[in-house]
């Protein structure tokens, strides 16, 4: 701050005029405006939540001199967070502010980035570990969630998927006649092609039939994460059936009881990414080679899947048969118009 002090004085002198000054709330605007181009939606819905959120913390400073922020200032705003959120958002807002005045040193409206070396927090107490659901913990939830959600548990067990790909899943993803779910997942790009296993093909062929392939399997989900980006609102459904099912504590409200978000989340260890834990555990305990249970809920890596060697698609469909029925009836159509003909 000094630096640019100097240089502006220096710089006035020569030219008889001071350097530009950009407000800390002007920089913020025309940076999101400039990141609109450049991002996903859901991503710019993170950065200008966060950004609001630093420039109330600054209140009447908005309209000073975008330099005259301090490391002192960041630190005081990420100790203010961390008396009401998680360490994990925290930690996020911390990294947003470096990014933000990293590019305000990049354009010459900062000297220094006075976020650069503000560290991240630390969370208090070990780390909940993700694991499996019981059968009788399964039963639990799907005696509480409607159609829809009864159809995404399914498929999140019995194919062992991610919570957005089940919801992104449509008819044009099954191939009923050679009985397989084909996707290409969201995190790794990885192409998966996996036997259905008996349960979750009986639960398909309950559905009515549509000719168009191109119909979302579970409907309200589909739209959901289509206009969010992401499954974070989908995560959060999820866990309030937990919650109904009294598999997990309600979440205290953040501002009330001056905790985080995570608070509740993690007491019972569990969430719809369980589901995936819960298909690899039910197939080892059935006696599946680790190599052939990795390949049919498919790896999280490139570098993974090169540990294993190549599995027969005989293996993955023993594999497959494995799973058990968790449902007497499969539940009835969960509001799309049902399944394509093939």
């Amino acid at each position: 701050m000094q630096s640019r002090r100097v240089i502006s004085a220096l710089h006035k002198e020569i030219t008889g005029e001071g350097l530009p000054v950009s407000t800390v709330k002007d920089f913020f605007s025309r940076w999101l405006e400039t990141k609109t181009r450049e991002t996903k939606p859901a991503t710019i819905q993170f950065y200008s939540k966060e950004s609001q959120k630093f420039l109330s913390h600054l209140g009447n400073r908005v309209d000073e001199d975008i330099a005259e922020v301090t490391r002192e200032d960041i630190l005081a705003y990420r100790e203010s967070q961390a008396k009401v959120l998680s360490p994990k958002t925290v930690n996020h807002g911390v990294k947003f502010l470096r990014m933000v005045f990293k590019s305000a040193r990049e354009d010459a409206s900062v000297s220094d980035n006075p976020a650069e070396f503000v560290k991240v927090i630390k969370a208090v107490g070990e780390k909940k570990s993700r694991r499996p659901f019981t059968i009788g913990e399964l039963r639990a939830v799907l005696g509480v969630a409607d159609d829809e959600w009864k159809s995404m548990i399914l498929f999140g067990l019995y194919s062992g998927q991610r919570l957005g790909d089940v919801a992104r899943l449509t008819w044009a993803n099954l191939d009923l006649q050679a009985g397989e779910l084909r996707l290409v997942t969201s995190k790794t790009g990885k192409t998966i092609i996996q036997p259905l296993a008996g349960p979750l093909k009986a639960h398909i062929e309950s559905l009515p039939v549509s000719e168009d392939p191109n119909q979302p399997l579970h409907l309200s989900s589909y739209e959901t994460i289509a206009r969010q980006g992401k499954a974070g609102g989908l995560s959060n459904t999820f866990a309030s059936l937990l919650v109904q099912a009294g598999l997990r504590k309600k979440q205290l409200h953040r501002k009330t009881h001056g905790e985080g978000r995570g608070v509740g989340s993690s007491s019972a260890g569990l969430s719809f990414h369980c589901l995936r834990h819960t298909a690899v555990s039910l197939l080892k305990e059935a006696g599946i080679p680790a190599a052939t249970v990795m390949e049919l809920v498919g790896h999280d890596s490139v570098e993974m899947s090169q540990h294993y060697t190549h599995i027969g698609s005989e293996s993955l469909k023993q594999a497959a048969k494995a799973f058990p029925v968790l449902v007497a009836k499969a539940p009835n159509s969960p509001g799309g118009k049902g399944r394509t003909k093939k």
